[in-house]
């Protein structure tokens, strides 16, 4: 039985993920374990996922052996990795496949889940140190953790498990892509605090793994019509 379960939503790009993986597993609080849920990669790349889970022992959902729902599936990740933190009693971690967390990133924002709490997240910034998307809103804000009312991502998020308790990821609306915002806005709705901690720094590549949502900053028009028409990225 795990007390910290953390999780990794993986679509190819495997030189970030690669790297992702290996922060998280060499910065390993005692107590955690690691999941890596693997959303119809390639088979070349989904052939390195399970070498890696083998030689460094996390476990490896493929959503492509067990539904044929097409990506995103981070609907079923949630879901599943709610159901195992629940039976474990354990808080839920997520990192993107394009954070690459520090030595003590994880144990810090468990230190922050205490009682009341319902997520706590680390910054993201970019390779200059430079606070970066999707937490723009704190650029100017001072270190520290705050409580905020913003909306968080799962970058590098800690869902705690008083929480998980006390809202079913069954609920979340199958037409939408990504659960982020509402999950957040959801904590603060039932009570709970968002922590947000501005001296635990994670890097954060954006988009490593759809390189097609580059547009939101390189061609708006482009990215929000394929948005519309495509019905893609649905928050």
């Amino acid at each position: 039985m795990s007390t910290i379960h953390i999780i990794m939503p993986v679509k190819d790009s495997l030189d970030t993920a690669r790297e992702a993986i290996a922060a998280v597993m060499q910065s390993m609080p005692e107590g955690a374990d690691m999941t890596v849920y693997n959303d119809f990669s390639t088979h070349e790349n989904t052939d390195t996922l399970k070498h890696m889970a083998y030689a460094l022992g996390f476990r490896l959902v493929n959503w492509e052996e067990l539904t044929d729902h097409p990506s995103p599936n981070y609907r079923l990740t949630l879901q599943d990795a709610q159901k195992r933190a629940i039976a474990d009693g354990a808080h839920l971690v997520i990192v993107e496949s394009d954070v690459t967390v520090g030595k003590n990133t994880i144990q810090q924002m468990i230190e922050q889940a205490k009682p009341g709490v319902g997520m706590v997240a680390a910054v993201t910034v970019d390779t200059d140190g430079n606070i970066n998307f999707p937490y723009l809103y704190a650029a100017k804000m001072n270190g520290g953790t705050i409580a905020t009312s913003k909306r968080f991502s799962f970058c590098c998020t800690l869902l705690t498990i008083d929480f998980l308790k006390k809202y079913s990821f069954i609920q979340l609306d199958p037409t939408k892509s990504w659960y982020d915002v509402a999950i957040s806005h959801m904590s603060n709705h039932l009570g709970f605090r968002n922590l947000l901690m501005l001296d635990n720094r994670v890097l954060h590549r954006p988009h490593s793994s759809r390189p097609w949502k580059q547009l939101k900053y390189t061609n708006p028009l482009k990215y929000y019509w394929q948005k519309i028409t495509r019905k893609r990225d649905r928050i």
